[in-house]
C-alpha cells in the first residue's frame, strides 16, 4: 500500500547524506506515491548517488530533477509544482525519518481532515548526540502562533503540506535564504488549521554538510518578514513574525549585516515575548563586526550545552 503522498527533498551538495535520507524515506511503512529530488546545481557527487540509488529502486519510487543552483524555496517549489500527489512531504537532505513516519502522518490527515499542516516531533543530532526537541506536549489541532511561541510546531523535515493550499499561497518565498520555512507557516496557518503528533519520528541533524543558515550572504528578494506582517494580527501572530525576524536579524547582524538588523530591531521593537532576543540583537550589533561572528557563536554554544544539562 501507498499513500497519495509525495517526498518533497531539495539537494544542494550533501553528498555525505543524501543516500541515508533517501534510503529513510524508501524505507517507510507505508510507502509515499513519489519521491521528488530536486537537484539546485549541485558540485559535488549529490546527484550521481540519488540516480543510483533511484537506478536500485523496484517501484521506481524516485524522481531526479535537475536545475541551475536557485537556492533552496526554488527547488522545494519546483517539487511542489511537479508532485503528482495530493499531500506533499518535506525532507532536507541531511535528515531522516523514522520508518512510521508517513504512516502516522496518515493517520493524523485520516483522524483530523481539511488541515494545511501535520507534523511530528523531531528529535536533534549533533555528532552522536540525540536531544529531543521542544514539540507540543498533546497531539491533535494546535494553535500554530501560540504555540511556536514556546516550541516547535513545523520544521521542513517533520511537516506534511497540503499540496494545493501551498501553491495557492505562492509556495515558499524565492531569495529568502533564512526564515523561508517560517514565512510559509504564516501564510499555511493563516487560512487552514495545523496538526501534530507527538511520536518522534524525525531526526533533525545540526552538524549536517552545508546548513544554509551556515552560510548566509545578503538577500536579493522582495519577500520579508516586515511585508508579511500584519497589525491587525492577532497579537500571537504577529509575536511569531517578530521572533522569527529577530532571530535571523541574529545572524544578520554576525554576518556584517548592520543596517538590515537595525533597520529589523526598530521594526519589530514592539514586541513583548522576544525582548531578550531584541536586546540581544541591539547588543551584537553594536559590536564590531569583526567580533560578532564569534560572539554570536559562543552564545549560542553555551546555550545549547545548557539545553543539552536540562537548564
Amino acid at each position: 500500500m501507498n499513500a497519495d503522498i509525495s517526498v518533497v527533498v531539495p539537494l544542494y551538495d550533501k553528498e555525505r547524506e543524501i543516500a541515508r535520507t533517501l534510503r529513510s524515506a524508501l524505507a517507510q511503512t507505508l510507502r509515499p506515491r513519489e519521491i521528488l529530488v530536486v537537484d539546485d546545481g549541485s558540485t559535488d557527487r549529490s546527484a550521481a548517488i540519488v540516480a543510483a540509488i533511484a537506478a536500485e529502486d523496484p517501484h521506481g519510487t524516485i524522481r531526479l530533477i535537475r536545475q541551475p543552483n536557485a537556492g533552496v524555496s526554488a527547488a522545494r517549489n519546483r517539487a511542489i509544482a511537479e508532485a503528482r500527489g495530493r499531500w506533499v512531504a518535506l525532507l532536507d537532505g541531511d535528515d531522516l525519518w523514522r520508518p512510521g513516519y508517513l504512516a502516522e502522518i496518515a493517520r493524523m490527515i485520516a483522524a483530523h481532515p481539511g488541515c494545511g499542516a501535520y507534523a511530528t516531533a523531531f528529535d536533534i543530532r549533533t555528532g552522536e548526540r540525540l536531544m529531543p526537541a521542544a514539540t507540543p506536549a498533546e497531539g491533535g489541532l494546535v494553535d500554530f502562533f501560540r504555540e511556536s511561541l514556546a516550541r516547535y510546531v513545523l520544521i521542513p523535515s517533520a511537516t506534511t503540506l497540503d499540496r494545493a493550499l501551498a501553491l495557492e499561497v505562492g509556495g515558499f518565498p524565492e531569495g529568502m535564504k533564512m526564515g523561508e520555512d517560517q514565512y510559509l507557516w504564516t501564510l499555511v496557518a493563516r487560512r487552514a488549521p495545523v496538526c501534530c503528533s507527538t511520536a518522534r519520528l524525525v531526526e533533525y541533524t545540526r552538524t549536517a554538510q552545508n546548513r544554509s543558515s551556515t552560510i548566509y550572504t545578503p538577500e536579493r528578494t522582495a519577500f520579508s518578514f516586515e511585508t508579511l506582517y500584519d497589525p491587525a494580527a492577532p497579537e500571537d501572530e504577529r509575536e511569531y513574525i517578530a521572533r522569527a525576524a529577530l532571530g535571523k536579524a541574529l545572524v544578520v547582524s554576525a554576518k556584517g549585516g548592520t543596517e538590515e538588523a537595525a533597520r529589523t530591531a526598530r521594526f519589530f521593537a514592539f514586541t513583548r515575548r522576544s525582548r531578550r532576543t531584541l536586546r540581544k540583537l541591539r547588543l551584537l550589533n553594536a559590536l564590531p563586526a569583526a567580533w560578532r561572528g564569534a560572539a554570536l557563536r559562543g552564545y549560542n554554544a553555551l546555550a545549547w550545552a545548557l539545553a543539552r544539562k536540562g537548564l
